[in-house]
């Protein structure tokens, strides 16, 4: 997977570098490059994702709402049932895994049902090449590759928007939609990718709306550092 493709499935944007006069139709650079901008301003945004492969059409889904700094929730949920919760705050991370995922990696369950407890660590760089693969980031870096050019015009959730398609030559056979709102600010609604090996879409919303990100009631709450002793 390019860096390019790793930066889409943890919900990551693009964005062009390109001029033009105040008297000229904005290109498809300087699009992405308006929408890059608007969306790094952002206090808060809700990120939608789903990716699925094309040989099995297994894969995930995930909705993470970050202020883009250090506070956020994110939960993903595989196609098996598998689903891990987490809520960031500063530097704590606060996980709840279901009794599937817990099956997935491994661990002996013995409890009956489903587990409530929310478990309590330090927060570390989580992405899907890390040995923390599953937990997020709340930050998301709006960066530019590939060749942009404009598709049409269209509507994403009642917005107007125009699409636009970037192709990069890291990844042979996989072609990037981007869809840009056009009234308003130039908001990032959607990006789809279509790949050789998986699908993904990511959907932009919420923007600037309340975070209202909150811990877990402490009687919710396992404390890893204690529980271990450190």
């Amino acid at each position: 997977m390019t860096a390019a493709l790793a930066c889409l499935a943890a919900g990551a944007a693009v964005a062009g570098c390109s001029g033009g006069s105040s008297g000229e139709e904005p290109s498809a650079e300087q699009l992405l490059d308006d929408a890059n901008d608007t969306m790094t301003a952002l206090k808060s945004v809700t990120v939608d994702g789903k990716t699925t492969t094309v040989a099995t059409g297994e894969g995930f889904s995930s909705r993470l709402t970050t202020d883009l700094k250090g506070t956020c929730r994110y939960k993903v949920t595989w196609s098996t049932g598998a689903s891990l919760e987490q809520i960031r705050i500063g530097e704590s991370d606060y996980v709840r895994p279901n009794r599937a995922y817990l099956e997935r990696a491994g661990q002996d369950v013995t409890i009956a049902g489903e587990q409530k407890r929310w478990v309590k660590s330090p927060a570390r760089e989580a992405g899907w090449d890390t040995e923390n693969a599953g937990l997020a980031n709340c930050t998301r870096e709006f960066a530019s590759f590939g060749k942009a050019t404009k598709g049409e015009r269209t509507e994403v959730d009642g917005r107007q928007a125009i699409a636009l398609t970037v192709t990069d030559k890291a990844d042979k056979g996989g072609t990037y939609t981007f869809y840009v709102a056009t009234k308003g600010k130039p908001y990032l609604l959607k990006v789809a990718y279509k790949g050789t090996e998986y699908r993904s879409t990511t959907s932009f919303s919420a923007f600037d709306a309340p975070l209202g990100v909150r811990p877990p009631a402490e009687t919710d709450v396992l404390d890893a550092g204690r529980a271990s002793g450190d």
